[in-house]
């Protein structure tokens, strides 16, 4: 008996001695430990401090939003009668879920209480940040009468951490920066196959092209450019490319070409009773096609009746191809620094068919109306508050939500070598070697 005694009593001190030399160590190692391993520091550290924030601050911050709801006041005047002066029921409070950490914050659902809606919590995201001391809360709907609340502990978009992907990876995936949460930022075209990227110059736009395009260059698809400015941008990914315009005349020829590969793909689909590529046997299935638009206004934009002609067949084929296109293999990335309703019919038609939008800082608020209005209204203003000091922030948006994000630093030397170094995975498309009238 005094032995288990002793050794029962030696264990608990045990575990307090080595607490009360860890837990000082780890508070005093803080800073380093942040430094070299952000992620280990706040799993460690920061996500315990944060979640007792959050549970100490619950109740009064939801009665000081407004989010609080108080007894029924028959309820209050019993109580207050039968309890002889006793304070009456504290207000009912939305119920929070489990405080689940990720690597750069931390997720919980929230239950809404009778009468209340989503926007009452967006409302008061401002001051949850405050409350629990971290960089930013954002709150989405996540079932009917519960939201989800992701709070950031700091700004991940000051310094991306994710690296660039390497090797092909998933085809048609590209992991192209970092999303407002910590997590990457991946560009998937089997989900949502065509996007629309507009930004005003040294707004991150080229940046985030090359990014896609170092992504997807050692994998085994075909990268097709259409860039007007005479081949000044897309003319990096020469070495990749299956085939290149530099101007609208040439655009135009290659567009009809892309059409016409597609119908013939349809037709292959057709004989063999499947409803796109992907249902095809792999020996059988076409490369996929990946076509790139550079300064989509310089398409739309006429000084002459030829080349409203020309434009007007351009803005068709893109629209074509668009509708076609996801089934088909083919895939649409259009880019641009202005994208406005001014430059005609086609471009609000083709806006249509691009599901996917990625808007970075603009210089006119039609560009970024036209990018995100049709999708989110708060999307829209999250993308009009960025400015210049943050190059390579964007707004992404889609038919699934929108966020926050900034792509990787790839520089046009890096994006050039990229494409020299997969050159011999480039595929032979004889279809697009258009010849010259």
């Amino acid at each position: 008996m005094a032995s288990t005694t002793s050794a029962g009593a030696s264990g608990p001190s045990w575990v307090l001695v080595v607490a009360a030399v860890l837990v000082p160590g780890l508070f005093l190692a803080s800073p380093a430990l942040r430094r070299r391993y952000p992620v280990a520091w706040w799993l460690l550290l920061g996500f315990p401090a944060a979640a007792f924030r959050v549970m100490h601050t619950w109740r009064p911050l939801m009665a000081g939003c407004g989010l609080a709801v108080s007894r029924r006041p028959a309820l209050t005047v019993v109580s207050g009668l039968v309890g002889n002066g006793a304070p009456p029921p504290q207000p009912q409070v939305p119920r929070r879920g489990l405080i689940r950490p990720t690597s750069g914050g931390f997720v919980l659902l929230v239950r809404l209480l009778p009468g209340q809606v989503p926007e009452d919590f967006v409302k008061a995201a401002p001051a949850m940040a405050e409350g629990w001391e971290v960089h930013a809360v954002r709150v989405t709907s996540w079932k009917p009468g519960i939201v989800r609340i992701v709070a950031s502990a700091s700004d991940p978009l000051a310094a991306p951490r994710v690296p660039m992907q390497r090797g092909p990876g998933h085809l048609l995936r590209v992991s192209v920066g970092v999303l407002e949460t910590g997590a990457a930022w991946v560009l998937d075209l089997r989900r949502v196959p065509h996007w629309l990227i507009v930004g005003a110059t040294r707004s991150g736009k080229s940046t985030l092209i090359n990014a896609l395009v170092a992504g997807l260059a050692p994998q085994s698809v075909a990268l097709v450019g259409i860039d007007c400015k005479g081949g000044m941008e897309l003319s990096l990914y020469g070495p990749r490319l299956s085939a290149l315009a530099t101007n609208r005349e040439q655009a135009v020829r290659l567009l009809a070409a892309l059409v016409d590969l597609t119908l013939d793909r349809m037709s292959v689909c057709r004989a063999a009773r499947v409803r796109n590529v992907w249902g095809l046997p792999d020996k059988e299935r076409p490369v996929p096609v990946v076509v790139i638009v550079d300064e989509i206004a310089e398409l739309f934009l006429v000084a002459s009746r030829s080349e409203k002609d020309e434009a007007q067949a351009a803005g068709t084929a893109l629209i074509r191809l668009a509708q076609l296109g996801a089934a088909l293999g083919v895939f649409l990335v259009v880019a641009g620094q202005r994208v406005g309703s001014d430059l005609g019919p086609g471009v609000t038609a083709l806006r249509a068919q691009l599901g996917g939008r990625v808007c970075h800082r603009v210089a006119d608020p039609g560009t970024a109306e036209m990018a995100l209005g049709d999708l989110n209204p708060d999307a829209l203003k999250a993308a009009q508050a960025i400015t210049p000091e943050q190059a390579g922030t964007a707004v992404l948006a889609s038919g699934d939500g929108w966020e926050r994000a900034r792509s990787h630093l790839i520089t046009e030397a890096e994006a050039e070598a990229v494409a020299a170094e997969y050159a011999h995975l480039t595929p032979v498309l004889s279809e697009l070697h258009v010849e010259a009238p």
